[in-house]
């Protein structure tokens, strides 16, 4: 097969980003303009038929599989078909996360708001951690909406015109964004030299972290979180974000998010050992809400080794 030159790729890439753009500009488009649970159910009914098509959903199956092999094969089913609605629920409600913020306590069952209070005025650094769950950005909501200023880690989308529209959706959460890799570590240090706050999504394969066991199977987990909590002895809440389900038990553009006392973690001196407690705990977390409700989480991430 004949290679196109440099020049050749170049333009491929830009047509190709060209036409993704216009998608995506249709489709959030049709979103806006549609009321907000009305958009919500058409992004999960379209995750819920694309979905299961993709290679992504043979992913998540065997995910789910060797994660919870207790589940029979019509839980396993329902589970999968949960996890795809969720998730195209949750990006159709990206264009209207303004609508979330603005109809807050109408749509979201607040729990522990008293822990975010404390988080932001205590005159410390501090760390909010989650995970997938639900609508995993109402939980950056939830801590704006309490005055904390967070820094995110973020990873940009290779289409820069996709990229900026995701960053102008994601601006009403406030706070400050470094890219994924190795400027990241450096960028949250500043926050936290500066006595800011930093949020942190935890859930995700990190082939540069440590093997510890996440739902009973060993998984590569980045040890960002314990360094900063253990370098600057500052406090960890974590913050679980559930969607809320109707009386027939169908999921909605409703949530409940939930923060939690700041986590204790051991201090023994031995800085390796202690950053493997401290992600081993916080994995144990994470797990018990993922089988609290499987179907709330992202199985579709290639967290474990194939």
């Amino acid at each position: 097969m004949a290679k196109h030159s440099p020049a050749r790729r170049r333009f491929d890439r830009l047509v190709g980003y060209r036409l993704e753009t216009a998608a995506v500009s249709l489709f959030t488009g049709l979103l806006r303009n549609l009321p907000l649970d009305r958009a919500s159910a058409l992004g999960g009914k379209l995750a819920g038929a694309i979905g299961p098509r993709l290679a992504a959903s043979r992913k998540a199956a065997r995910n789910l599989s060797r994660a919870l092999p207790e589940l029979d094969e019509a839980t396993r089913a329902r589970v999968l078909a949960e996890a795809w609605e969720n998730f195209g629920r949750t990006m159709a409600e990206y264009v209207h996360l303004p609508t979330l913020k603005t109809e807050w306590k109408g749509r979201v069952e607040m729990v522990g708001e008293e822990y975010l209070a404390a988080l932001a005025q205590d005159g410390r650094p501090g760390i909010a951690v989650t995970g997938h769950f639900g609508n995993w950005e109402l939980a950056a909501l939830a801590c704006a909406l309490q005055g904390l200023e967070l820094t995110f880690v973020f990873r940009e989308p290779n289409n820069p015109h996709v990229a900026k529209r995701l960053a102008d959706a994601r601006s009403v959460l406030g706070g400050d964004m470094v890219p994924k890799g190795k400027a990241a570590a450096k960028g949250l240090i500043v926050a936290m030299r500066k006595g800011g706050h930093v949020g942190l999504l935890v859930d995700q394969k990190l082939n540069e972290g440590i093997s510890i066991p996440f739902l009973g199977q060993e998984a590569m987990t980045g040890t960002v979180m314990a360094d900063l909590a253990l370098r600057f002895e500052a406090p960890v809440v974590p913050i679980r974000v559930t969607r809320l389900r109707d009386a027939s038990g169908r999921f909605t553009a409703r949530f409940r998010v939930q923060a939690f006392p700041p986590l204790e973690f051991r201090r023994t001196g031995d800085a390796p050992a202690d950053t493997e407690a401290t992600m081993r705990q916080v994995n144990d977390l994470l797990g018990d809400w993922v089988r609290d409700d499987p179907g709330q989480w992202l199985w579709q991430h290639r967290r474990w080794k194939d």
